[in-house]
């Protein structure tokens, strides 16, 4: 199972509007400190996943006696498709469910896959492991959009990073875990297979301990307009004896559903129309992209450079420096002082040429430490510019755009993954040259490096001379969302 980290909230699909009502906050002691806890256990225990650095060699290896051509076009891809196909219907009944059961769902998802992973036998097996694999990830917009259902607006901020501070510790000191049980303590991999399904169904015990939300959001604003209806709020007694009450109150669920999606479509529209906003969310998409296929078949290319079944190999520990060396950068962007509406494309066109160099010498070299060092740097280089994106985006946007516009962003991301995945795998040139698969890849970042940096030139050309349209986009304030 590939590293599928979420380190920033572009990779996170919340469409759901925060809530604004204080009576239905869970009534814990601490207030918004017991449900906290309990999710960023949660969180620290799903992540914890030592053999996930290890899983090529593990399917590779005596235990699964897999080709490498077998995880690279049948295995891995599932993954890919299914969160494609999984990723809308999971967010759709995310705020009916009340969060809680997704993430419960989460849990049962990633305890099944890996317990899958180590009792199955066969190509199949681990196709269905990878496939309820994905359920889980889509199900983590329940992850995210689980506290703002139980915290009052003012902790938004603090419960956030908490949350994402610690899934970027657990995925780090799994990695570290794994690497130093590998080569310090000679443990099998099979070994680390159940220390992480041991893991994961601590996380899932976790969840149960959730407080449950008090009511689903969406059902609450349905609930409004349906009072709001004529003639339905002098009724309601009656009502409540009438054997077709399901049907009425379905009817006015469809058409607050359908309201919200027109307000949906008709914010997107704004959005995307300010260029402010669309560069740096084209990056968003197309950088999580290629972020997601590297760190996916890089395993797989480490495999193929390395003598198979050594356990000396150091994936373990590049993850977790790669994790931590990418969450400093990200916290050591957010202090730096930039006109970023002049810049920021062109740091973004600059480094993103980087990260394609990077790439590019992963597939050149057969140097397994310089292979290594390229990836930490892919990496480090990757949540550095996804960070910019995000707070560049953000300062443009209400909250409520916030959670649409990088909702958006995911599913393209995704959607070009599925394609680049397809165009690569159904690539017979590309193997046994797995080498050819990355040099795609280093072409995909210098192509959108290339992009940006022109783009980046152009604007810092024009920052002395600004004319009045690109002073009103500049200085544009996104209207608010449109009414229902």
């Amino acid at each position: 199972m590939t590293a599928l980290l979420i380190p920033f909230p572009t990779q996170v699909l919340v469409f759901t509007a925060m809530p604004r009502c204080t009576g239905h906050y869970w009534p814990c002691c601490a207030g918004w400190v017991g449900p906290t806890v309990v999710l960023c256990i949660y969180g620290f225990c799903s992540m914890m996943r030592p053999v996930e650095p290890f899983m090529t060699e593990f399917l590779t290896g005596s235990y699964k006696n897999f080709t490498t051509e077998q995880v690279t076009r049948r295995v891995y891809p599932v993954w890919t498709y299914s969160n494609l196909v999984l990723i809308i219907p999971v967010f759709l009944v995310t705020d009916f469910l009340r969060y809680k059961p997704v993430i419960v769902l989460q849990g049962l998802c990633n305890v099944g896959a890996f317990l899958l992973v180590l009792v199955g036998s066969g190509v199949c097996s681990a196709q269905w492991a990878f496939f309820i694999y994905s359920l889980g990830t889509a199900a983590d917009v329940g992850y995210f959009a689980y506290i703002y259902s139980v915290v009052q607006p003012s902790y938004y901020q603090r419960v956030t990073s908490y949350a994402r501070g610690a899934i970027l510790l657990g995925y780090a000191a799994s990695a570290l875990l794994g690497q130093l049980l590998v080569s310090l303590g000679g443990v099998s991999l099979y070994c680390l297979t159940v220390v992480t399904l041991i893991a994961l169904c601590m996380a899932l015990f976790t969840s149960i301990f959730l407080p449950m939300p008090k009511t689903s959001l969406f059902l609450r604003e349905t609930y409004y307009a349906r009072q709001g209806s004529s003639g339905e709020d002098t009724q309601s007694g009656s009502e409540s004896r009438d054997s077709f009450i399901w049907l009425r109150r379905s009817r006015t669920a469809a058409k607050y559903a359908g309201r919200m999606l027109r307000k949906l479509i008709l914010d997107c529209k704004d959005c995307y129309s300010s260029m402010a906003v669309l560069f740096f969310c084209i990056w968003s998409a197309t950088g999580r992209c290629g972020f997601y296929q590297v760190s996916s078949y890089v395993q797989v290319l480490w495999v193929y450079k390395q003598p198979q079944h050594n356990f000396t190999a150091y994936n373990g520990g590049v993850d977790s420096v790669a994790t931590l060396s990418g969450a400093a950068a990200s916290i050591a962007v957010g202090h730096v002082s930039l006109e970023w509406c002049v810049w920021g494309e062109l740091i973004l066109g600059g480094f993103t040429l980087l990260i394609a160099g990077a790439v590019f010498l992963m597939a050149l070299t057969n140097n397994i430490w310089l292979s290594y060092t390229c990836y930490m740097l892919f990496k480090t280089l990757y949540m550095q510019l996804i960070t910019i994106c995000t707070f560049q985006i953000a300062r443009k946007l209400t909250r409520e755009r916030y959670a649409l516009v990088f909702g958006v962003n995911s599913f393209m991301g995704t959607v070009l993954q599925s394609v680049l995945t397809a165009v690569v795998i159904n690539t017979k040139s590309l193997n046994p040259h797995l080498s050819h698969q990355f040099f795609v890849y280093a072409s995909y970042f210098a192509a959108i490096g290339l992009l940006f940096t022109v783009r980046g030139v152009y604007t810092a050309l024009h920052r002395n001379q600004p004319s009045p349209g690109n002073q009103a986009e500049r200085a544009t304030h996104l209207p608010q969302g449109s009414r229902l």
